[in-house]
């Protein structure tokens, strides 16, 4: 016996079909839909008939194994035997993140392949592991920020019980597990929302269309619906946090926003769990409201990225100054970065043309998680290239020093501490025709303003585009990434044993910087962190007479009581006398 329910607001008939019979439901309140099916179990497929046409799939749907046009199938989520129980998840303050895609992180690309890699994460340092979108969406491959069934597992990566095996894994190792989810959109392929109720609001429009209805008529059960979804993923599949994918794109009027709303309902919930769920967004307003508590008359979230301070380290190291870069490239930006979170504070903004951001002043840095790439600034590049193609073995190593010994915490994308040769480049499936080309001709179009000729954008339809993407793991023991690879490993290390640098404390953090010279320090507490940028060797002032070496890029690195002497493209950690 099994009770279905569905909210369906715009039917005046729904009807459930199970196996090959269909069955009558019930309108109760509120638009909810119910009618019980004694044949139906865990194992049943089943759809939903709205007003003579269908069957679709259930809009909660926790599995679609043939796809998101297919059938549902019923799940019985308590039939996994976990063994983390009792496990905690580090403190954000301690962690080190690794951001990775289910699709590409293992020639395989699927849940139960990722678990063979996990040892080399604990081997790393890691202590918290970020799934890229696992939810269902149309198609074999793609990033999974085109979603459609949010509380289904992609089926191209494994049914249900494989992500929960995934997740047991991490935590029989000590890895936290984060995943990314998406509410600000749904994919464009497969999406059912629209035929059920009034999930969209045409009064704000997005990027990607209409945007959720979060706060018009009908709004409470839409968002009931996400809430539900993201206490779905924390409950049923044992995840430690969530990751928010551009909330600056959840338009919302209401007294208590959804996010308010989500955060509190993450906090009971963890309450009767007896756990600590975090909620990481990623927002491009930089409005330190996200992090203020609600007694403030902010969100409450617990952290959340930080593209000023990927974007001022990227220009420095790299040098590129197009797109929304021409608003960083000095070292000032990078200093103001460190020191206060946000480079775009109130001032203004070229890129934009206005005013931008507002003061972090009193959040600590562990309210921010901090990087030198992740999938969007590796991805939404026209060929996909990662750092390791852009900038030296020097200068890579500069910025792994700056990211890890940072005052934020620290995230990795996957390969990327040994730089992996792989880029990660933009990669659907779309079966449509249509929609396919549309999808081709949009990526190309959009790069041809920055001077790409058509041929030098790769196909995002195109398998290929897929397969070189995934990380060659045999590489890792060759030069020059073994190297790169033993010098996070030691950074990470350092990062874990010196306590100033793990404080958070942006009001500690010093800097001292020569914009023509093309050196930059970082004092944090004892810890020192001097970098030479320049194409030449040179004498770096430090502010303290250098002590013991804690780390060092080159051995040719001098240490003298006035200063350092350092090779180009160089970096040195020591201690202060």
């Amino acid at each position: 016996m099994h009770t279905f329910r569905v909210w369906a607001w715009w039917p005046r008939k729904v009807e459930v079909q199970a196996g090959h019979q269909r069955y009558a439901m019930r309108r109760g309140r509120d638009g909810w839909w119910t009618a019980k099916v004694a044949s139906a179990r865990p194992g049943t497929d089943y759809g939903f008939v709205l007003d003579g046409q269908g069957p679709f799939p259930d809009p909660r749907s926790a599995w679609q194994p043939k796809g998101v046009h297919g059938l549902s199938r019923l799940v019985d989520h308590r039939s996994f035997r976990w063994s983390d129980g009792g496990i905690q998840a580090q403190p954000l303050a301690s962690a080190v993140i690794y951001e990775l895609h289910i699709g590409t992180f293992t020639p395989e690309g699927t849940f139960e392949a990722a678990i063979e890699h996990l040892d080399h994460l604990v081997q790393l340092g890691v202590t918290h592991v970020e799934l890229m979108p696992v939810n269902a969406f149309n198609g074999s491959r793609g990033w999974g920020y085109d979603g459609v069934d949010l509380f289904a597992v992609h089926p191209a990566y494994g049914d249900p019980d494989a992500l929960r095996r995934l997740v047991n894994a991490c935590h029989a190792r000590g890895l936290a597990v984060l995943l990314d989810v998406v509410y600000n959109h749904l994919g464009p392929s497969g999406n059912y929302l629209g035929k059920y109720a009034p999930y969209f609001n045409s009064r704000y429009p997005t990027p990607w269309g209409p945007a959720v209805n979060f706060d018009g008529p009908q709004s409470d059960e839409v968002r009931r619906f996400f809430c539900d979804n993201a206490l779905f993923w924390l409950r049923d599949y044992h995840f430690d946090g969530l990751r928010l994918d551009a909330v600056h794109a959840i338009l919302d009027t209401s007294a208590e926003p959804f996010l308010e709303q989500l955060r509190r309902e993450v906090k009971t919930l963890g309450a009767q769990l007896g756990r600590h769920p975090v909620l990481i967004p990623e927002s491009d307003l930089n409005d330190p409201r996200l992090l203020w508590p609600p007694e403030r008359g902010g969100f409450g979230l617990d952290a959340q990225w930080s593209d000023d301070f990927h974007h001022a380290l990227h220009t420095v190291l790299t040098g590129e100054r197009s797109g929304y870069y021409q608003d960083f490239g000095n070292l000032a930006d990078l200093s103001q970065a460190l020191r206060a979170a946000y480079v775009y504070d109130g001032r203004y903004s070229v890129h934009r043309r206005r005013r931008h951001g507002r003061s972090a002043a009193g959040l600590s840095g562990h309210r921010f998680v901090g990087y030198l790439q992740n999938h969007d600034q590796v991805g939404n590049r026209a060929r996909g290239e990662r750092m390791s193609k852009l900038v030296g073995l020097g200068r890579l190593k500069i910025g792994a020093a700056l990211v890890l010994t940072s005052p934020f915490i620290p995230m990795l994308f996957m390969g990327e501490e040994w730089g992996a040769s792989s880029p990660f480049q933009f990669f659907t499936d779309y079966p449509e025709p249509d929609l396919a080309r549309a999808v081709r001709e949009g990526r190309r179009k959009e790069f041809a303003s920055f001077g790409w000729k058509t041929k030098d954008v790769p196909d995002p339809q195109a398998r290929a585009t897929f397969e070189r993407s995934k990380l060659n793991w045999a590489e890792r023991s060759r030069a020059p990434h073994a190297e790169l690879l033993a010098w996070h490993r030691a950074l990470i290390r350092l990062r874990g044993r010196e306590p100033a640098l793990t404080d958070g404390r942006l009001d500690l953090v010093q800097t001292r910087f020569d914009e023509a010279a093309l050196w930059f320090v970082i004092k944090r507490g004892p810890v020192t962190v001097a970098c030479n940028l320049a194409h030449r060797r040179q004498a770096v002032p430090v502010p303290a007479a250098p002590g013991e070496v804690l780390l060092a890029s080159e051995d040719s690195i001098q240490l003298r009581a006035a200063g350092l002497k350092m090779p180009p493209d160089s970096v040195v950690i020591f201690r202060s006398q």
